[in-house]
């Protein structure tokens, strides 16, 4: 996990304020029924000083999904859901997925429902035509104990169930902290994969994140067939600055030493993934958009 992408997402989270078998049936596609797209963190400064501009250069790259890092007083980027749908139908992009962090206040325990601000993100999510929406963060209160994360992950499966009423599943998108954390002598990423019903709640496995924790992307993908719906694409390099994540940072896929190409492969072959979101969070000299196509030619030469 990098520090500038945790802090993102904290303050967009305050501005918003199974078996085996079954996992397989639900989730393994073929491997020409996938997508290939880049989560829009990675040109964020573009996208926050020129939403149009940039997606327009997107599309003439190349790409044609994008996945969505920012939602704020029910508005993509500025837009409304409506009109954001009409800027991504006019550059001929799509928008299968997003983030929006699902916190504590979103889920009134007495009331045993939802608030009208995550009922809002749903809705709004189904409007801009996402089949996925993504929680990419898991707020330390809701963690401190093995029974706290239980309850919690009974709040996800009920997230699913909302979203399934749309059409949609509910996801979650791990960082680094689940692979460096356990409760009751359980890794907190395995305490979700546990407790979370595979039908309702997708995984979107960010295989950069948890590099440097000692946990094995691959291992894992191997490990839980069919449970990782959509991959955050990633390469990773020693860390250029002092104080980045586990000592890495993002680099132009291909490039780095996470292994990137057999995590991908291992996805589509046994892990269920048809969502592969590219994301370079740290770009060492060069523009994020030169990177953007630079990682969009990579995976087209993987056969993405």
């Amino acid at each position: 996990m990098h520090t500038s992408r945790r802090s993102f997402l904290q303050k967009t989270a305050l501005l918003a304020a199974g078996s085996t078998l079954l996992s397989r049936q639900l989730f393994a596609a073929p491997a020409s029924a996938h997508i290939t797209g880049i989560q829009l963190y990675s040109v964020r400064d573009d996208m926050k000083t020129d939403p149009v501009g940039t997606l327009n250069a997107l599309a003439a790259m190349g790409y044609v999904y994008v996945e969505h890092a920012n939602y704020v007083n029910r508005k993509f980027y500025g837009f409304s859901p409506s009109e954001f749908r009409k800027v991504l139908d006019s550059h001929g992009l799509k928008m299968r997925s997003g983030h929006t962090v699902m916190g504590r206040e979103h889920w009134d325990a007495g009331k045993k429902d939802f608030s009208d601000s995550w009922k809002y993100t749903v809705e709004d999510a189904a409007v801009v035509g996402q089949e996925l929406v993504i929680s990419p963060w898991l707020d330390e209160s809701l963690r401190k104990t093995y029974d706290d994360m239980l309850r919690y992950m009974e709040v996800f499966n009920k997230s699913g169930e909302l979203c399934k009423k749309s059409g949609m599943r509910f996801g979650y998108h791990n960082h680094n902290f689940e692979f460096n954390q356990s409760l009751n002598g359980k890794k907190v990423y395995d305490i979700i994969l546990e407790n979370t019903d595979p039908s309702l709640v997708a995984q979107q496995l960010d295989m950069g994140n948890l590099y440097g924790t000692g946990a094995d992307a691959l291992a894992i993908v191997k490990q839980h067939p069919g449970r990782f719906v959509s991959m955050h694409v990633k390469d990773e390099i020693k860390a250029t600055k002092p104080g980045t994540g586990e000592g890495y940072e993002s680099t132009v896929l291909g490039t780095g030493v996470a292994n990137t190409k057999a995590i991908t492969d291992q996805g589509r072959k046994t892990g269920g993934t048809t969502h592969f979101i590219i994301e370079q969070e740290s770009y060492q000299g060069k523009a994020p958009l030169e990177c953007a196509k630079e990682d969009l030619a990579v995976m087209k030469k993987w056969g993405y």
